[in-house]
């Protein structure tokens, strides 16, 4: 699911090489962490969250196909 997010990520944000993704097993989610340059936040979020909720969707989409639960966070 981090490989994911990076691909999206990387491709949505002018400094492609701060993007740094981290994630977190448990028994039944995956915590995944998305860290971006502070000039890259607003690209990464989009107006009114509407591309990291899509980033949340495809996400999770993939991630039914396991059986798992993901969450998202974007951090700065």
């Amino acid at each position: 699911m981090g490989e994911l997010v990076e691909v999206i990520a990387k491709s949505l944000v002018d400094h492609p090489e701060e993007v740094t993704v981290t994630e977190t097993h448990g028994e039944q989610s995956i915590i995944v962490e998305l860290k971006v340059a502070s000039e890259d936040m607003g690209k990464v979020i989009g107006k009114q969250g509407r591309i990291a909720k899509a980033i949340r969707t495809v996400v999770k989409a993939a991630a039914i196909r396991q059986n798992k639960r993901v969450i998202v966070e974007i951090i700065q």
